[in-house]
């Protein structure tokens, strides 16, 4: 499955629990682990780990791999791993205070 695909799947089952706050970033110009990041909020502990299950069950319907999901315990923060595409699922406290989008959105640095 092409990674646009993974996206659109990501994002649909993302709206389909009503996370809110999405955004997609290509970072593929940035590293060669993956090629997007996908970013949505929640509204509570309980939302963030329904939407990571969600997303899961949509990725493998659709014949995808969920490599792995962490921040389950506390569901502040839910990664969830699907190859070439990462999805983050947090609580907006935790969204401000990390600011991925702008940490990803930066061009990657030179060395001297």
């Amino acid at each position: 499955m092409n990674s646009q695909k993974l996206v659109d799947i990501i994002v649909d089952a993302l709206e389909d629990i009503k996370a809110h706050d999405i955004d997609i970033i290509n970072v593929a110009r940035i590293t060669s682990l993956f090629e997007f990041i996908v970013i949505a909020s929640a509204d509570s502990t309980r939302q963030t780990k329904s939407l990571a299950y969600h997303v899961q069950e949509k990725i493998k319907a659709a014949g995808g791999k969920v490599h792995s999901i962490e921040g389950e315990q506390t569901g502040e923060w839910v990664l969830v791993d699907a190859g070439d595409v990462i999805v983050h699922i947090m609580l907006p406290v935790a969204r401000e205070h990390y600011n991925l989008r702008a940490l990803w959105s930066q061009p990657a640095s030179s060395a001297p």
